[in-house]
């Protein structure tokens, strides 16, 4: 062996050295696991060591209305909440880009709702729209009906705009960062040609932020999972309908010691998962590309 090689043998060894405890510690806390959870879902009763029934699982789950009924709240609240986080971060990103100098401030400011815990903004939440809240308050001054904002179909849009509150800041932080990276004098010379702002947009601009919005779209899906906190204090248990979402079946089945549900619920949810970041992964490099 000459002495290029055992150079790049001995850097091989040191990286590998630098990653094997995080490798050791994915393989022990999440690849073990995820194993025992697959083998879960395919056998029958509460244990690894049931009957082996093949997709019977799935097939009893996905019949389930209460499975039916979370994975479509889930699946609804995806559909609407990233388009508009996204819309929404994407305009305040570019006017920031305009003005950088004047709202350097401003950039710190969007993080803070993304940075606020848990409790105080369920708390901020109850302040407006409990039972005594504001709104209910304001309703009763002018003589209206009073209304049970958090345990009525109205929930579902409570949490949506909670959703939007607390993360367009952080998503719109990642879009500005690949705004900045754009070149300039590549808009003075469009500029040059005749250009106006939306060519500019769609022929300068566009083409060259497809990374960043993927980025964006998906630590925002992460965080629209993440929002299972908020519901989960703001509703409890067993909220209303329009926001009873997977979260909250696969935390149920938990409590219930329902291995054989929970397990097969949590593969289906991270097979979902996958397929969406992949859809969207390869739509965007797609659109990159060309």
């Amino acid at each position: 062996m000459d002495d290029s090689m055992k150079k790049y043998v001995k850097n091989a060894l040191k990286g590998y050295g630098f990653i094997a405890p995080i490798m050791i510690g994915c393989f022990i806390f999440y690849i073990i696991p995820f194993g025992f959870v697959l083998k879960y879902s395919v056998r029958s009763g509460s244990s690894a060591d049931g009957i082996f029934i093949g997709l019977e699982n799935y097939r009893r789950l996905i019949s389930s209305g209460t499975f039916r009924m979370a994975f479509g709240n889930t699946f609804r609240f995806l559909l609407i909440g990233l388009p508009l986080i996204l819309v929404f971060s994407y305009a305040i990103a570019l006017i920031l880009k305009i003005h950088i100098e004047k709202h350097k401030l401003l950039k710190s400011v969007f993080l803070l709702p993304f940075i606020m815990p848990v409790a105080g903004t369920v708390v901020l939440v109850e302040y407006f729209f409990a039972q005594e809240g504001i709104l209910n308050q304001a309703l009763y001054t002018w003589g209206l009906p009073l209304i049970n904002w958090l345990e009525s179909p109205h929930a579902f849009w409570i949490v949506m705009l909670l959703y939007l509150w607390k993360n367009t800041g952080y998503s719109v932080v990642l879009l500005l960062a690949g705004l900045m990276a754009i070149p300039k004098d590549q808009y003075d010379s469009a500029e040059l040609e005749g250009a106006n702002v939306i060519q500019k947009f769609l022929y300068i601009t566009s083409p060259q932020m497809w990374y960043s919005v993927f980025l964006a779209v998906l630590f925002s899906m992460i965080n629209a999972f993440k929002c299972f906190r908020e519901i989960f204090l703001i509703g409890g248990e067993h909220p209303n309908r329009s926001i009873y979402m997977l979260q909250h079946f696969l935390n149920n089945s938990f409590e219930n010691l329902n291995y054989r549900k929970l397990s097969t619920a949590s593969v289906l949810l991270f097979a979902v998962i996958v397929l969406i970041v992949g859809v969207i992964y390869v739509w965007l490099m797609k659109k990159g590309d060309e």
